[in-house]
């Protein structure tokens, strides 16, 4: 009988030991379902998911053993674009409402009201700041005001966010505001040069959160230096960061860079990406014993625009004799081009026979095709290879395996790159139709 008074007296205990996450997207029909992981500085830790109603709502409970931190919704695909950090104190529930075109508002949860209503204000005073300077005012009595008005409003939200968790990314927010006037050289030369004086890179519920990424592409991206072209900048502001991070663990080195080297790949800046690689990111993996992230690294760029094709060998047949050539060695063609296919492929065998007929209605002597078959076995390759006598025909043993596809980082197929007479890189089309565009744009 005391064993079940007690267990009688817990259940309240456990049951307001539990908050809840609740939400609703508009319009519903665009959203199907979220996930909830914990962040931490090296991974996502899954908690729970839950599906849409049909009115857009859904609701997550976290019980006691849900610890204080920052926590993202994910809540469609792609999902490092689209998601939501959420702040958990462990002392209260959290609900909100969100659309594609007002974001987020907090209907419940002061930390997280705390901390919108910080980034809402925040962006109200550089904006005003910023139509001030695009005005070319001479009022800078107004200015003067509006920098005082930021540096109370600064002090205000600090005061009213401390022992929150709030208070970390507040504090790390803190911008530079200038003592007395300044041109808009001037002033832009000094919020340029204390961008980071307040981010902690060993701050964990920094670390735990989406803050330094944004503070990373804020500063690289949107900070320009006058008589610098667009790669020459990256290239400076990603020194300059690199130096104001130079204290944080190798590990949040090497999230922040990887995620910026993908994203200049992404976006077409192979050459700051490959200086991403070269001047920090492949010393931080080989400290890190990553040989995956270095093989990935040294990859990328031996097969970026305007480097020199990797070479290999392949064996061709000439006056009637078969003998071993290599790609460097080839002459005669003003272009080459290689293709990774397959004779398993749906798409590779829709699309040779274009490459093919391709090839034949351009003058001689314009272009060459090296067609490599990564393959499991040789037969259906012999096979379909009759049917393209004027490529020059490599079977890459090994299909996934193959030491000349994983030189050139094939993930699939077919896979294109166009080389120029003297081998070098100069496109990699998705398709037929791309590779075709790129010879017509003439």
């Amino acid at each position: 009988m005391k064993r079940l008074i007690f267990l009688i007296a817990i259940i309240p205990n456990i049951f307001f030991g539990q908050h809840t996450i609740k939400g609703t997207f508009t319009p519903a029909a665009d959203f199907k379902a979220v996930l909830l992981y914990k962040i931490t500085p090296s991974k996502l830790e899954y908690i729970e998911n839950a599906m849409l109603k049909e009115d857009g709502s859904f609701e997550l409970k976290l019980d006691s053993t849900a610890t204080k931190g920052m926590y993202k919704l994910i809540y469609a695909l792609p999902e490092d674009e689209h998601f939501i950090d959420i702040i958990y104190n462990g002392n209260e529930d959290i609900e909100f409402t969100f659309n594609l075109n007002d974001n987020v508002v907090y209907k419940s949860s002061k930390e997280n009201k705390l901390m919108a209503s910080y980034m809402h204000s925040m962006a109200m005073i550089q904006q005003s700041i910023n139509n001030f300077f695009a005005q070319k005012s001479e009022d800078y009595k107004a200015l003067e005001s509006i920098f005082k008005t930021q540096r109370e409003t600064q002090t205000n939200f600090e005061g009213a966010a401390l022992g929150t968790i709030a208070l970390n990314f507040i504090e790390a927010n803190r911008f530079y505001i200038p003592e007395k006037q300044e041109d808009v050289k001037t002033y832009m030369n000094n919020l340029e040069a204390h961008f980071f004086d307040y981010v902690d890179f060993n701050n964990e519920v920094l670390q735990s959160s989406n803050f330094l990424r944004e503070r990373m592409f804020n500063y690289i991206f949107r900070l320009s230096q006058e008589g610098l072209d667009k790669v020459s900048n990256y290239k400076k502001n990603i020194d300059v960061f690199y130096k104001a991070m130079n204290e944080a663990p190798l590990n949040i080195k090497s999230n922040l860079l990887l995620e910026l080297w993908e994203r200049m790949g992404k976006d077409g800046f192979e050459e700051v990406a490959n200086y991403i690689a070269d001047s920090y990111l492949i010393d931080i993996a080989k400290l890190q014993n990553n040989k995956e992230l270095v093989y990935k690294l040294t990859t990328f760029r031996n097969i970026s625009i305007g480097h020199k094709a990797p070479d290999f060998s392949f064996e061709i047949k000439e006056n009637n004799k078969s003998i071993i050539k290599k790609l460097s060695e080839l002459q005669g063609a003003e272009n080459y081009v290689i293709v990774f296919w397959s004779s398993t492929c749906a798409h590779c065998l829709h699309e040779l026979p274009q490459l093919h007929d391709f090839v034949k209605s351009q003058e001689k002597d314009t272009l060459k095709v090296i067609a490599i078959g990564l393959e499991g076995e040789a037969n259906n390759w012999k096979d379909t290879i009759t049917k393209f006598p004027d490529f020059i025909n490599v079977f890459g043993e090994g299909k996934w395996e193959n030491v000349i596809g994983d030189d050139y980082g094939v993930t699939a197929t077919p896979t294109y790159f166009i080389l120029n007479k003297e081998k070098e890189i100069i496109a990699r089309p998705d398709d037929i139709v791309e590779l075709k565009t790129f010879y017509q744009k003439d």
